[in-house]
């Protein structure tokens, strides 16, 4: 058993797959489209929903410092995930670059991660473009009913799925199409983030800022909330409370759903033109473009209006703090926005799920057969169309709003593999051509590594609960089939037979 759970993918026989004709991805992607693949993911619910929602509940106007902060430990993981793929340009992302180091059982843990951080921000963002979506058309002739707008309040999320299932058509149809289209829907939301920013700042007051950081505050300590606190405060003893530092640090592992971009990117290695040069640039392109964003937005909506007149149970607190500046028509643009934005966002992390769930299948861990190309579009049709009904069903009868948190730790948690990934495979394989190369090994990726397990300990503890008990299934499932049917264990099992027999 120990032998098999250590063994590991080697990069060359990595690369090989890709070659294989069944299992061939067409590559389309230029450095452009990846900056725009990241740009596109970002910037979604967390500029739209997640700032006002952060601020109101965590940190105030230092809502600013913890996109800061996520966004420099997404920097610090995004060097070492620009290694990993410039290295081994595989689809599969933290799942491909930890089998090729710590051995198939933790790549199929961070595999398995992956999958759920993916296909629930799927159908969570799929949930936030309904929400937009009936505010865009409340009083048209085209409002739509209550019974089928929200699992809340009626019977099915009915705009919500069928987003789902278009997404699904135009995935199969090839990666370049959905580039094209990520493209258009991106270019629409920076326009309307500038829009906000500029038409913002004259409306900001600076008092509003004051204080930066908002003291400390106790908060009632019953077993129901302690659900709801990070977990870093039930280890330590720490009296539960909001804002101030640990607010702030609090918040930016709340914000972290929004920098999940570049580890999209990574999953479209294998569809990369000359990914050696594409896929850095397009990995810290668009961590770069989006951290800015964020910043800026959360500055503006901080001076707008106090912290504490934002309602953290606001589905669209941007919208909110224009309207309530008496700007309604700004409030209607971003409403319109968020609405097209989010399409692309939902399609985007709906690809991630696709690419991560192809090499898993390509190495034997699911079922071989899912792994078979499309013969015209060289696109992983079998797993996109049973991805996109699972997904299409959960955001059209679940409300997911809680279950977004497992996005979060699961990224974090393939952040801080990928980091000590590094490591070992420079230890392991130094002879590797590396176009890029993280800098100051082994210090930046330990602590890539510690940085990002902390942000993981600001999650609250049920969002550790549901984080585990999903890893207890997956090793379940391991042990009683991916184990048996790993494409490495069953040529094993092939050359000890053989050996046997001779």
């Amino acid at each position: 058993m120990a032998s098999t759970i250590f063994r590991t993918k080697s990069v060359e026989q990595s690369i090989r797959d890709t070659e294989d004709p069944e299992h061939a991805l067409k590559k389309n992607l230029g450095a452009l489209d990846l900056i725009v693949f990241g740009v596109g993911v970002c910037i979604g619910a967390g500029i739209f929903v997640l700032t006002g929602q952060a601020a109101a509940s965590n940190a105030g106007p230092a809502i600013a410092l913890s996109f800061l902060l996520a966004g420099i430990a997404c920097g610090l993981a995004a060097v070492c995930y620009a290694e990993f793929a410039s290295t081994v340009p595989v689809a599969g992302s933290a799942y491909t670059f930890t089998y090729a180091t710590m051995g198939e059982l933790l790549a199929w843990i961070i595999g398995w991660d992956l999958i759920l951080e993916f296909t629930v921000g799927s159908a969570a963002l799929a949930t936030s473009f309904s929400q937009y979506l009936a505010v865009v058309l409340d009083g048209t002739p085209l409002e739509i009913p209550t019974a089928i707008a929200t699992v809340e309040g009626g019977v099915i999320n009915l705009p919500a799925g069928l987003l789902v299932l278009v997404m699904t058509g135009v995935l199969v149809a090839g990666v370049k199409l959905s580039s094209r289209i990520n493209q258009i829907v991106t270019g629409i939301k920076l326009l309307v983030v500038i829009a906000v920013v500029v038409a913002g700042i004259f409306l900001v007051k600076t008092s509003n800022w004051v204080p930066f950081i908002p003291p400390s505050q106790g908060t009632s300590g019953d077993a129901g909330q302690a659900l709801d606190l990070p977990l870093v405060q039930t280890i330590f003893g720490l009296e539960p409370s909001v804002f101030g530092f640990g607010g702030v640090m609090a918040a930016a592992a709340m914000v972290f759903f929004a920098f999940i971009g570049f580890d999209v990117v990574a999953t479209t290695a294998e569809e990369t033109r000359n990914p050696q040069r594409n896929l850095p640039i397009g990995i810290f392109g668009s961590l770069a473009i989006v951290t800015l964003a964020y910043m800026a937005v959360s500055l503006v909506i901080t001076g707008m209006q106090n912290y504490k007149d934002i309602d953290p149970d606001d589905g669209a607190p941007l919208a909110t703090a224009f309207v309530n500046a008496g700007l309604p028509v700004m409030g209607e643009l971003i409403a319109i926005g968020a609405c097209i934005g989010l399409t692309a966002v939902c399609m985007i992390l709906f690809m991630g799920q696709s690419r991560v769930g192809f090499a898993m299948a390509r190495d034997g861990l699911l079922p071989t057969w899912l792994a078979k190309t499309h013969p015209r579009f060289r696109t992983p049709y079998r797993l996109t169309i049973i991805a996109g009904v699972v997904i299409a069903l959960l955001s059209a009868f679940m409300p997911l709003s809680e279950l977004a948190h497992l996005v979060n730790i699961g990224t974090l948690a393939a952040f801080v593999l990928v980091s000590i990934g590094v490591i070992v495979l420079r230890r392991k394989r130094p002879d590797l051509e590396r176009s890029f190369r993280v800098p100051f090994v082994p210090v930046l990726p330990i602590v890539a590594a510690l940085v990002c397990f902390y942000l993981m300990l600001n999650l609250t503890l049920e969002t550790w609960i549901r984080f585990v008990v999903w890893l207890a299934v997956g090793l379940i499932v391991y042990v009683v089939y991916s184990r048996r049917h790993s494409r490495l264990g069953r040529a094993e099992a092939h050359e000890k037979a053989a050996a046997d027999a001779g």
